[in-house]
Parts: C-alpha cells; structure tokens; sequence
C-alpha cells in the first residue's frame, strides 16, 4: 500500500483499521517533501519530528484500542497564515520572520483535536496580497506542473504541495480567489466556504470582511471529510455562523438531476484563453450528460467587482497591518541606522532630521524594512481611500457596489441553483511575466471576486488540460450555506472524468 496514491478518505480508513500505519503514512509525505520542494518551495517550515511523534502516538492508541479522532494519522499542510503554537507563522513576510504565536489558530486546534498530523507551514503571497505566489520574502512557489510557471496564489504552496504530493490535503484562505484561483492552476479542488462557515480565529488577517478559510485536496469527497472538522460556530469570532454542520461526506451520494447551473455569458468575452474557453464547455457539457439542465444568466455587475475588490480589501488592509509598527511584534528597526537603498528596490534613504522623533521613525522604518513592494502598495492604495475627503468617493461607494454585485448573485440564484465558468483566464502562467504590471496581476482574480464581495460559497476542480499539459480549472459558486451542494456536483463530475486524477510529474 503506496500512501502516496491513496485518498485522504482512504488513509484515513486505512489508519483505523490498521491496514498501515500512522508513522508509515507520515514519513513517506516527509520524504516526498524532502525529495521534491527543493524545487518547488511549497512549505516555509516543516515540522519533521513533531508529526512523527504524534503519529506514533496515534498508533500507539489505536494498538490500545483507545479513541481516535476523525482525522487520525491524516496529514496536512496548513498556510502560513494561521497561527501555530508549535510551529512559526510569519505570513511569508520578512515583518514576522520567526514568529510564534501563543496560540493556535481555531481551524489548526480544531485539526489537532481531530488527531490530524499538521507536516508544516506553506509559502503563500505575503499577507495573502497576489496572484502568483511571487510576493513571498522568502521565494516564489513553482508550478509542479511546470516549474517555470507560477501555482497562483495566494494559497499557492497549498495548492502546489497537494498536487505534488507533499500532502493530501492543505488548508488556505480565499480573500478574493485565494484558494479557488492556484487550486485552478494546480490541477487540484479547493472550497471557499460561505463567510463565518469556518472561523477566522487565528487567521492573519488581510480584509476581514473577505477572507475566508477552506480545505484544498485532490477530490470534493477529500474537501468535504475536512470541512466537518474545520466548519461550525466559534464563539471567540464575532462573524463566525451558528448553523449545524451537516454530514458533508454523507451527502455526495445523491445524483444531479433537477440542479440547475448557470452560465454567464460575460465570463466568456475578451481575454479568456480559448483552451480554457473549450475546458469550461466541456465541463458544462459533463454536467448535462450527468443530469443537470444549464441556463442563462447574467451578472451586470460583475464587470466592476475588480475595481470595487481593489478598493475595499486595501483599505481593509490599510487599517489592519497598521498593528504591525516594530513596537509589539515583528520586525524592528534600529533608530539612527539609516535606511540602505537596495539596488532596483526602490528605498530611499531617509535623514534623521526627517522624522519627528526616534519613535516615529522607528515606525516608519520597521515598515518600510519589513514589508515587500505589493504589501506596501495595497497598504497605500487603502490609506488613500480612506483619508479625508476620499473616502466617500471610493470606499463608501465601492460598498455600494459591493451590495449591487451581492444583489446579482441573489437575483441569479433565484433561478438557478449555482453558477459555473472559469476560474482563471488563463493556464498558469510564467513566473515573472505580471510582476511589473499590477493590473494585469490583478486581473487573474476577475472570476473569483464576486464570490468574496457577496460573502457565498464556491469551489474549484480541474476540468481539463491545455495542449502543454498545463490544468483549466472550472468554478462553481452557491448561495450562502451551499457547501454540501457545492461538495456534491463536483464529486458527481469526478465520478465521471478523469482529470483530477492526474498527477504532475515534478523534476526532483
């Protein structure tokens, strides 16, 4: 029994009833890591021996015929931007280099309570800010399939190290595609969930009223088994939803027949890759033969959920990376050193005579040090849009907006029951190409958007591949709540096709 081929729902079976062990199921995805991310760069930390003692300890309590979690002897890989008590989290930015926290995030004890093996941290943009995983401080991820290609991002290590087999499973957060977009561009599935579904305790935040934590795995029936351990109500987070989980796993069996699915037909205009264009009709064209009828139906707004996205996160930003001044934590810069320009970086050096005083510019140089270009230049795009006499202009109507693109959504699902299309409008794309201009960057996100803006769920599965070998993902979003549905039309897809069963094949 190779771990490495086996599903998360078939090593979990296979750990509980002693068909392999825990310890044989960790170190043969230590080793893969080992072997593999030297090329990739998927996980920031891996925590060898404390995943080996807990597996063993896992074992020990099955040989004793003592209780075990739902998740017992599982591996998993979580983002580097929750928080672990026994591992650093630093948001891939140089501003928490070597941080830990005091605690562990709420997803990540919830995993532990559930007896789930956490492998590491993955690399990720920093403070989940980009599309391509490149932003890190610590080196970009690369696309197992093809290693001079980005994995999207900002859950990009998640993403790649699944499709990698570093692990079975990954968590990520999705701010505006974050999980959805690089699941996408590596051939695997990745959830958004409905906000407040899984709390955000412990999550490093980047715009609070977006950023949502879900599961990234080879298969919907994988996603669902960690969705019932990660989703319900948490009384330490205000927005966390009080509703029953349902039994996810429990609810995939039943067929498609009667769902209606729409398409809109502005996903499909200028800039959409045509091998993507063909993948998404194709998946369309499964879901027909499988039973569900597709429909039209139309998004007006959608046209403006970039430019409304580009406002509110930055300025949702703006407000909480403000914590972060070299005073409490992370980074800090020692006054009176000066600020060396590092060559085509940008810096200016500043004169002490400039800053007001020691503290001020202690301030000022902890986050000039401490946080990358693309941090800096949300933090600024949202400090502008909230400030005197712009605000009404930008921010309070890009709320208006928000609640126009969130009405859509409403409108649509009172005739459909979910809405597919792309996820992406392209194939992963080389590493380097979108770094110097930020639209375009921006632009990778123009399907995933809406989903964060209206607060509902989605899901993303691969649904073909280009003639490079390159994954074309396909994208369902759901009304609030939606997730079993979500969970249950993409596994029916996956019983018919092949695609998420491929594998890349990594230069190690």
């Amino acid at each position: 029994m190779q771990p490495l081929e086996l599903t998360a729902v078939d090593l979990v079976t296979a750990i509980r009833q002693g068909d392999i062990s825990a310890v044989q199921v960790a170190e043969a995805f230590l080793n893969r890591i080992a072997r593999a991310d030297g090329a990739i760069n998927a996980f920031l930390h891996v925590n060898r021996d404390a995943a080996l003692t807990q597996a063993a300890d896992i074992d020990a309590r099955r040989k004793a015929g003592k209780p075990l979690g739902p998740l017992a002897g599982l591996p998993v890989a979580v983002k580097d931007a929750l928080c672990t008590a026994d591992q650093p989290t630093t948001c891939a930015s140089k501003m928490l280099a070597g941080y830990r926290p005091p605690y562990d995030a709420h997803v990540v004890a919830r995993l532990r309570q559930a007896d789930a093996v956490l492998v590491g941290k993955t690399n990720m943009d920093e403070f989940a800010m980009g599309g391509s995983n490149e932003n890190s401080a610590f080196g970009p991820v690369h696309n197992p399939w093809d290693l001079s290609r980005a994995p999207g991002g900002s859950s990009g290590g998640s993403a790649a190290c699944v499709a990698a087999d570093m692990a079975p499973v990954a968590i990520g957060s999705d701010t505006g595609g974050s999980i959805r977009q690089p699941a996408g561009l590596c051939g695997i599935t990745g959830l958004k969930p409905t906000y407040g579904r899984v709390s955000r305790r412990g999550l490093v935040a980047f715009a609070s009223s977006l950023d949502q934590i879900g599961p990234m795995a080879r298969s919907a029936a994988d996603a669902a088994l960690i969705m019932e351990t990660i989703a319900g109500h948490d009384p330490g987070d205000a927005t966390s939803l009080t509703d029953e989980v349902p039994q996810y796993t429990s609810m995939l069996e039943k067929p498609l027949t009667g769902l209606r699915i729409g398409r809109v037909a502005e996903h499909f205009g200028p800039g959409l890759d045509p091998e993507v264009a063909h993948g998404v009709e194709e998946a369309f064209a499964a879901f027909k033969a499988a039973g569900a009828t597709i429909h039209d139906v139309a998004l007006p707004h959608a046209k403006y959920g970039i430019a409304t996205y580009y406002i509110v996160a930055p300025c949702e930003a703006s407000s909480n990376l403000a914590r972060y001044d070299g005073a409490h934590y992370g980074h800090r810069a020692e006054p009176g050193k000066g600020h060396r320009a590092e060559p085509g970086k940008g810096h200016r050096a500043e004169p002490a005579a400039a800053f007001e005083s020691p503290l001020v510019e202690m301030y000022c140089r902890s986050r000039a040090e401490g946080f990358g270009p693309e941090v800096k230049r949300r933090i600024m795009l949202g400090t502008y849009a909230l400030s005197s006499g712009y605000y009404d202009a930008y921010y309070a109507k890009a709320l208006r907006v928000r609640r126009l693109i969130r009405q859509d959504y409403l409108d649509a699902f009172g005739q459909v029951d979910l809405i597919g299309g792309p996820v992406s409008p392209t194939p992963a794309f080389p590493l380097g190409e979108k770094t110097n201009d930020p639209l375009a960057m921006y632009l990778v996100d123009m399907y995933t958007v809406g989903t964060n803006l209206a607060g509902i769920g989605g899901i993303s599965f691969p649904c073909g591949f280009t003639k490079g070998g390159l994954p074309i993902g396909f994208q369902l979003q759901g009304p609030a709540l939606s997730e079993p549905l979500l969970l249950r039309a993409t596994d029916r897809y996956q019983r018919l096709t092949e695609w998420h069963r491929r594998r890349p094949q990594v230069t190690v």
